[in-house]
């Protein structure tokens, strides 16, 4: 029975969780998974990153993707999950521009490269329960590329962070995939602040060690930079 319980238990554990292994552009999918965006390390496990300083905060990859895909600047984009999005928390999109004479194919990322364009706030529903945009389907929440990015290539970062377990230090669990995009028909815009991944996030910043349950919606606040919008 004990056995039994404990594959039960797993087999719940791995369905709560999920990856994003498909980007969405204006309503098209990429042609399958991991097509365009980067294999993560949990494609199989679906476990979240605890440690926000862990170096698997920036894409948490485990290969480069082979395909680029060519999104034009003021473009709507979202992934599909591998599993409904149950869990509470706050999906945030995040861009880094490609430097001159490295290859989308091929770049980590790595420095203070990264710019937010979206992050959310939860609410409260009819029920008077706490919600967040997204929970429980079965694809992030849709986003806008600025319409005055400056075209590029790009990596495209989406995370989702669940909060259900963030009363304790290094329990929220990240979720997340990095996607090769190439931005067209750009604009002039500077956007910023750039960070690095990891160093944006501590465990114990207040959007990441957080009890859901004793706030009000309006008291949350988002982890890492301030929003770019262009």
């Amino acid at each position: 029975m004990h056995l039994l319980a404990s594959v039960l238990l797993a087999a719940a554990t791995v369905k709560a969780h999920y990856t994003f292994p498909r980007l969405v552009v204006n309503g098209k999918a990429e042609d399958k998974d991991w097509s365009v965006t980067r294999m993560t390390k949990n494609a199989q496990s679906k476990q979240g990153i605890e440690n926000p300083t862990n170096a698997d905060i920036r894409c948490y990859s485990s290969q480069f993707a082979a395909n680029v895909a060519t999104v034009t600047a003021g473009s709507t984009v979202h992934y599909v999950s591998s599993q409904q999005i149950n869990h509470p928390g706050p999906t945030q999109y995040y861009l880094a521009k490609v430097p001159e004479g490295s290859s989308v194919t091929k770049w980590d990322g790595a420095g203070a490269v990264w710019f937010k364009f979206h992050t959310e706030m939860p609410t409260v529903d009819k029920n008077k329960q706490m919600t967040w945009p997204g929970q429980n389907l079965y694809i992030t929440t849709n986003t806008t590329i600025p319409a005055s990015t400056p075209s590029g290539d790009y990596l495209l970062r989406v995370e989702h962070i669940a909060l259900h377990q963030a009363s304790q230090l290094n329990k929220a669990q990240f979720y997340l995939s990095c996607s090769q995009i190439t931005i067209t028909g750009g604009g002039s815009g500077t956007p910023g602040p750039l960070v690095a991944l990891p160093g944006a996030y501590k465990s114990n910043d207040p959007g990441i060690l957080v009890n859901l349950y004793s706030m009000q919606p309006d008291a949350y606040q988002p982890p890492g930079p301030a929003v770019w919008s262009g």
